[in-house]
């Protein structure tokens, strides 16, 4: 299949390389930022099928240095994805001040734009049929393909990525040991060296982070002081009945709400009845991992500690018919056969039956009481 760049070629030889109305197509400069996170474009890329399912590639590429600040393979073309590299490359490579994006339904999302604006970043998007300013981040993703896409067609090779770990892994690999340290051919310079050419660039703070990276919706505060979300229900303060509430949220957390009136905090929902616990556009990549045993048969130590309590049980039945030798009872050989002897005498002794055991009319013989339990085991019923 020709390249988008072939086709441009001939079509502007047969002449057909107009807009839509009939004009000849407009020429654009060359742009390029002035310093490192002046500018980010960002985009996604379609890849392999991993685990039997396709994969995007969503990267931000910064626009002075040619870097690749942001990137991160998902089985998704949407805003969760996409949010999943802008963050990992505002931890890494600091904040931008602008955004460049294209119109795709993932880059033009709500959620999106409250986390930029919370961050103090600019978000532009390139005009429909006009591509002006992303030719870096095309020129990025066919050295995707050319280096790192083509290495995973090696037989065997793609078959070693299982799951979208290993294959993050491996491009996390080939960005910074490859790609971040090749000379650009526009630059002159190594994408990496060029970005950090005017020092470190300051990080946003853990917490600032993750503040824009919740999400938000609006919700009716109903005259029972609950409010409602994708199904669950919860419970808020009552002086905010009939009131509108922002309630922010992690997207994969729908057990814990901060409710916000007018930009002001007011504690947590309580949750009240919870069917789902995710958002249902936050579909997370990879399934939960499965619980892991504890190594411990449970009905097994329940069966070993009965059969020992059975064990522990002295059945009469058992016992000789003969009368035991002389010198058995009283010689401490078996102290418990002798005690479990010693209160069967007691027990059917009738005098014993009538009187309290402080009340026996003396102290019985063990001789006798042991003569006595023989010839009862011996006679039966």
């Amino acid at each position: 299949m020709p390249s988008a760049r072939t086709l441009q070629r001939h079509f502007a030889r047969l002449e057909l390389n107009t807009r839509p109305d009939g004009l000849p197509p407009r020429a654009f400069g060359r742009f390029e930022a002035a310093a490192p996170n002046d500018r980010w474009t960002g985009d996604a890329l379609h890849g392999p099928v991993v685990a039997g399912r396709k994969t995007f590639l969503f990267a931000f590429v910064d626009d002075h240095s040619g870097a690749l600040v942001g990137y991160r393979w998902g089985h998704s073309e949407d805003t969760v994805r996409l949010e999943a590299a802008l963050r990992a490359g505002l931890a890494a490579r600091g904040v931008p001040n602008v955004v460049y994006l294209d119109n795709g339904s993932a880059m033009v999302s709500s959620q999106l734009l409250r986390a930029l604006t919370i961050l103090g970043i600019k978000l532009t998007h390139s005009k429909p049929g006009q591509p002006a300013g992303r030719g870096k981040i095309e020129r990025l993703f066919r050295t995707v393909r050319e280096q790192f896409l083509v290495e995973l067609q090696v037989p065997g090779a793609l078959a070693a990525v299982t799951d979208l770990a290993k294959l993050n892994e491996l491009f996390a690999a080939w960005v910074e040991t490859a790609y971040h340290q090749r000379i650009h051919t526009e630059t002159g310079q190594k994408p990496l060296a060029r970005f950090l050419a005017a020092g470190p660039p300051a990080l946003p703070t853990p917490a600032l982070l993750r503040e824009a990276f919740l999400w938000s919706h609006t919700r009716q505060v109903t005259k029972t002081a609950t409010l409602s979300l994708h199904g669950n229900t919860y419970e808020v303060d009552a002086a905010l009945v009939g009131r509108k509430v922002e309630v922010v949220f992690d997207p994969f957390d729908l057990t814990t709400l901060e409710v916000r009136y007018q930009g002001r905090p007011m504690g947590l929902a309580v949750p009240h009845r919870i069917g789902r616990h995710v958002h249902p556009n936050a579909r997370p990549d990879l399934p939960p991992p499965p619980a892991s045993p504890t190594g411990i048969d449970y009905l097994a130590l329940v069966a070993a500690q009965h059969r020992q309590l059975l064990a522990a049980r002295i059945n009469y039945t058992d016992l000789p018919s003969q009368p035991p030798l002389a010198g058995a009872i009283g010689s401490n050989e078996n102290p418990e056969l002798e005690a479990e002897l010693a209160s069967f005498a007691v027990l059917h002794d009738p005098q014993t039956k009538q009187l309290p055991s402080s009340e026996l009319p003396g102290q019985l013989d063990l001789t006798d009481l042991t003569d006595d339990l023989t010839d009862d085991l011996t006679e039966g019923p």
